[in-house]
């Protein structure tokens, strides 16, 4: 991506979690300041510029005024029903020649994703999916919105390979969720940008949490570079499927694959 997200992807998690769940507190400039505080003294923070509190209420308002525009639009909202069968797409459809149809089993409008893209091999958070397009091959594709980029991020993502339920950041009690050979979402510095890309996890360095948090040293291979990175627990996010026992990573993947389901596209 051209610009570069201020905050991680945990960071942005906790923020929406405030969002949703707002509590007693008023969004005053204590509240900004002590959340900039907070950000800005995690380790994986450490020699990076501080946050500053004009930073936070900025997201906040602009989040807000996302959420007012997604609330205004949904009456006008258009409900695209997905067939993604074999027999409904076939393999030599011409790009938009062929709407699918069908009903609808999933609702995935409550469900928080993250799309890969194509320009870095990183996973942003996406903010709305805007049209959709069935390929040559008869592949599904939609067009995404990124959270925190302007219109001229937007990008057409496969939704088998590159659209999913967002990674899950830990609290510094959850290191124990992590294993040897799993795949997670890793923070990776690059010299003009950082992102979060795939990466798997191949050795885990355990250590003491005192009151600063987590001490391990998780060692990842990223996915796309085979390189290695030793990361601590503040810049891995886990897939949804390795946070709970009821979803295997089978399920997971078929997410975007169930033959019946609904995307709600606003305009």
């Amino acid at each position: 991506m051209n610009s570069l997200s201020v905050f991680t992807h945990s960071e942005i998690m906790e923020m929406e979690n405030l969002i949703k769940h707002p509590g007693q507190q008023s969004h005053s400039q204590e509240f900004f300041q002590n959340l900039a505080t907070s950000f800005s003294c995690t380790p994986i923070r450490a020699g990076k510029p501080d946050i500053t509190w004009e930073q936070v209420q900025s997201w906040f308002q602009n989040k807000q005024k996302e959420l007012q525009a997604n609330s205004n639009s949904s009456p006008t909202a258009l409900e695209l029903f997905v067939d993604l069968s074999d027999s409904n797409v076939s393999s030599n459809a011409t790009e938009n020649s062929q709407k699918p149809k069908g009903k609808w089993i999933t609702e995935l409008h409550d469900l928080a994703f993250e799309a890969r893209s194509a320009k870095d091999d990183a996973w942003y958070d996406v903010a709305s999916f805007l049209s959709y397009r069935v390929v040559n091959s008869g592949e599904l594709e939609v067009r995404v919105r990124y959270f925190g980029f302007g219109r001229e991020e937007d990008e057409w993502v496969n939704v088998t390979r590159a659209v999913r339920e967002r990674s899950i950041p830990l609290e510094a009690s959850e290191c124990h969720k992590v294993k040897v050979g799993d795949l997670v979402l890793s923070f990776q510095e690059r010299e003009h940008q950082a992102v979060h890309c795939d990466a798997h996890v191949v050795d885990i360095q355990r250590g003491l949490h005192d009151v600063t948090g987590c001490k391990c040293i998780f060692v990842v291979r990223f996915d796309h570079d085979n390189t290695e990175e030793e990361i601590q627990l503040g810049g891995l996010c886990i897939r949804p499927a390795q946070n709970t026992s009821a979803v295997t990573n089978t399920q997971q993947h078929d997410l975007f694959r169930n033959k019946d389901m609904r995307f709600s596209f606003l305009y």
